[in-house]
């Protein structure tokens, strides 16, 4: 079962969760989308990505419009990458570690209320492409994000806080829209380095 490792097993035999864990597995774990799956991930308007590479893990927040994030196969999807601060944390481990963890989450919503999914983790393989086909159907991309998913676990919404969307951030890129500067480019030593 390659959706645990050494370590895991070690702790889920300590504590004596191994068949708990193997029994949830077998009953929700997949490597494809379904039709629930797949609106679920298309309905957010974020997701936290997870990478890692040696010593450098990183956790990032990536943010659109819903739909933003793209079910393209049974088992394949992808998300744009917008202008950022130029560290390139997440790419950059991508380039060196292709695993990814994505959490998607909703906050709105409480269990119970019609919410068939308020928490999804997918696994997979991430990929670079810079000339992607659908790159030019996200306005103010720079490139495209692709995974190939390989574990699809919907995950318990204990704990997860009711919350509400009270507006989207101003800086998601529009079609001939321009959008405001980041604070962060206007500072002077930062703002002198810039070429947009």
């Amino acid at each position: 079962m390659t959706m645990f490792n050494d370590g895991n097993r070690t702790l889920q035999d300590r504590y004596n969760g191994r068949a708990v864990a193997d029994k949830i597995v077998e009953l929700v774990e997949t490597s494809t989308f379904n039709d629930e799956f797949k609106a679920f991930v298309e309905s957010v308007p974020f997701f936290f990505l997870a990478t890692s590479a040696g010593d450098n893990t990183d956790c990032s927040f990536k943010g659109g419009e819903p739909g933003f994030v793209r079910v393209t196969a049974p088992d394949q999807l992808i998300f744009p990458d917008y202008d950022g601060n130029r560290m390139y944390k997440s790419l950059g481990n991508i380039l060196q570690n292709p695993n990814v963890g994505l959490l998607f989450m909703k906050f709105g919503e409480e269990e119970g209320e019609g919410a068939m999914y308020l928490r999804l983790r997918i696994s997979g393989k991430a990929s670079i492409h810079d000339n992607h086909d659908a790159l030019s159907s996200y306005a103010g991309a720079k490139r495209i994000v692709q995974v190939a998913v390989t574990h699809i676990f919907p995950n318990c919404p204990r704990y997860i806080p009711h919350m509400e969307l009270v507006s989207p951030s101003r800086h998601i890129p529009k079609t001939d829209e321009e959008q405001p500067t980041p604070a962060w480019k206007n500072v002077p030593p930062i703002a002198e380095l810039l070429d947009d």
